[in-house]
């Protein structure tokens, strides 16, 4: 992608070069103006503006950051947008082509027979076997004077820079959704352990139960209500367990592997917290990828408008040849054989029955839909930064209350089961209360990866310029890929 930006910057100094001093018909670009609020409407007070820092690292999680430099190396998604991006450098390279003279060389060789019967005898001493040689050279060249070309060259040139926007967003949505599904599977983890404790916890008060109605100081129904309890939290481990081979098996996709295992790192309640980005909300049409794609498909559909415009206008041609026709190879180079022609044609419309109107007006509706989807993204790219950071607030505020939760409830069940003991409650109150811990605890969990997750939202949101490193991030990987691959899968048997 490199020596794109080089081709790119040679790109607007050469048609002015060869245009003659022609004049470009068209609108030029200017960016529309757009209505930004001042502030976000949910704002932190603890903002530290890293958004355009591998953000990810911020969790310190050695597994994570390689899961995502896997990703980078590896996802589908990616290698099918950079290849996007090689198309559409191909299309900018053959439409810029044409402000060039078009010079091509060939060589052609005949054996024919003329007839001895046809309307014109041949000459005497003539034969009608006769052979035919040419080497021409031609050149044509379509001067653009009234711009046409270099306004095609600018819209392919603006394409062409929106598929690597497009490129670098779709790298921004596949960090953000590794991360994600990282955090879903940690938090899948934790809910797994969680159940396990609870059912190993539950298995014992069955057996407690179980010698105390065989010794006849319990009843039925206090030890059917235990058994019942028991196989409650038993059965919510399958269920956990279904979704985090699933939760595996589509990380494993992101990762552009086949589905399988994933190695795991740091747990959810061990993972460090970043730092929460901010920023002006101007500085969304700098760096976020799709902004910057939509503006760039602007670009190109107004350069469109001056293309169009410009089929009313003469368009002027020159042609030219020079080579050599001979009867005999050996004097097709010398003197006697060699021809030459040169030529200038202008051609201009004078009835086309609105088909050059009818471009002009559909050129002019594209720009329009390109105009309004940019300042519509404008709109969701404010509306997912504010959404991002209210879920972040409201989540943390969530998550301090159910933290209180938690502990009020694990008092209540001992207190709960110590009344029970001493004869002083029936066990539906020591149920009640392990019943609700045990939700509690499963709330509070994905309540934390509710938090997380909206770190991530909101780093996705804000975009940043550390997609620019992926190119430089995905070099090394490569290299790194076996070794990378062996310590993970030491470290899923680990896990496991």
């Amino acid at each position: 992608m490199r020596g794109l930006s080089t081709l790119l910057r040679l790109g607007p100094a050469l048609p002015s070069v060869l245009a003659l001093g022609g004049c470009l018909l068209g609108p030029d670009y200017v960016r529309p103006n757009v209505a930004t609020p001042a502030t976000y409407r949910f704002a932190t007070s603890e903002a530290a503006d890293i958004a355009n820092a591998r953000w990810w690292e911020q969790f310190q999680d050695p597994v994570l950051n390689d899961l995502i430099l896997a990703a980078l190396a590896d996802n589908k998604d990616v290698k099918i947008a950079a290849a996007r991006v090689d198309q559409f450098l191909g299309q900018f390279v053959t439409t810029r082509s044409a402000l060039f003279p078009q010079l091509s060389a060939g060589f052609d060789a005949s054996r024919q027979r003329a007839s001895q019967a046809g309307p014109t005898p041949l000459l005497p001493g003539v034969g009608p076997v006769f052979n035919e040689f040419q080497a021409p050279l031609t050149a044509a060249w379509e001067i653009d004077l009234f711009g046409r070309v270099r306004r095609e060259t600018e819209s392919a040139r603006a394409s062409l820079l929106a598929s690597e926007e497009g490129r670098r967003a779709t790298i921004l949505s596949l960090v953000a959704s590794v991360a994600t599904a990282y955090i879903n599977l940690r938090d899948l983890d934790a809910q797994l352990a969680i159940a396990k404790a609870t059912t190993d916890s539950r298995a014992g008060s069955v057996k407690v139960f179980e010698a105390r109605f065989s010794g006849g100081d319990v009843s039925q129904m206090e030890l059917a209500q235990s058994q019942s309890e028991y196989e409650a939290s038993l059965a919510t481990i399958p269920q956990i367990e279904t979704q985090i081979a699933q939760q595996e098996d589509a990380l494993s996709v992101l990762l552009g592997r086949n589905p399988g295992p994933i190695p795991r790192g740091s747990g959810l309640s061990e993972l460090a917290v970043p730092a929460v980005p901010a920023g002006l909300p101007s500085d969304l049409l700098e760096r976020r990828p799709d902004l910057l794609q939509a503006e760039q498909n602007l670009i190109a559909a107004n350069a469109l408008i001056g293309a169009a415009r410009a089929l009313y206008f003469p368009s002027i041609s020159l042609t030219g040849l020079f080579g050599s026709v001979s009867g005999q190879f050996s004097k097709l180079f010398t003197g006697p054989a060699r021809v030459w022609s040169y030529a200038g044609s202008l051609t201009v419309p004078i009835f086309t029955a609105g088909s050059i109107s009818g471009q002009v007006r559909q050129a002019e509706a594209q720009q329009q839909q390109a105009l309004i989807q940019y300042q519509q993204s404008i709109q969701i790219a404010f509306q997912e930064v504010d959404d991002a950071l209210v879920a972040l607030q409201k989540s943390r505020e969530q998550l301090v209350v159910q933290g209180r939760q938690v502990d009020a409830l694990r008092t209540y069940s001992r207190l709960a089961r110590l009344r029970y003991e001493g004869g002083y409650t029936s066990y539906i109150e020591v149920l009640d209360a392990e019943r609700s811990l045990f939700n509690a605890q499963l709330s509070y969990t994905q309540t934390n990866g509710v938090v997380f997750n909206s770190l991530i939202g909101l780093y996705k949101a804000m975009g940043g310029g550390w997609v620019v490193q992926a190119e430089d991030m995905t070099g090394p990987v490569m290299q790194q890929g076996a070794a990378a691959q062996g310590k993970n899968e030491a470290a899923t048997e680990q896990s496991r």
